[in-house]
C-alpha cells in the first residue's frame, strides 16, 4: 500500500474529501517523525513499536578494492510487529 492508496481509504471510509484524507495522512507521519527524531518511541498497541537503535562506528571494508574505511554511528529506525498483527498476517497465509 502507497501513501496514495492509504489517503484514499481513509477518504472513502470516513467519506471525506481527499485533500482532508490527505492532511490526516500527513499528520499521522509527520507526528511520528518528530517523535522518532527526538529519540521517543511509538508503540501502537497490536500492530508493532517503532524504535530507534544506535549503531556504533566500525571499520568496514569496501568489497570490490578490499579498501578499509571508517563508519561513522548512527541511528535508525526499527520497527518491531506486535502479537496481533503477526497472527493476522499468518492467518492469511495460503
Amino acid at each position: 500500500m502507497t501513501k496514495r492508496e492509504l489517503t484514499k481509504a481513509i477518504s472513502e471510509q470516513l467519506n471525506l474529501p481527499l485533500v482532508t484524507g490527505s492532511g490526516i495522512v500527513n499528520t499521522i507521519l509527520d507526528a511520528m517523525t518528530e517523535t522518532l527524531v527526538k529519540g521517543g518511541n511509538i508503540e501502537l498497541r497490536g500492530f508493532g513499536s517503532f524504535t530507534i537503535k544506535h549503531y556504533d562506528s566500525y571499520t568496514g571494508r569496501n568489497p570490490k578494492t578490499g579498501v578499509e574505511s571508517k563508519i561513522n554511528a548512527k541511528k535508525l529506525p526499527f520497527f518491531k510487529v506486535g502479537k496481533d498483527l503477526k497472527e493476522a498476517v499468518n492467518a492469511g497465509r495460503e
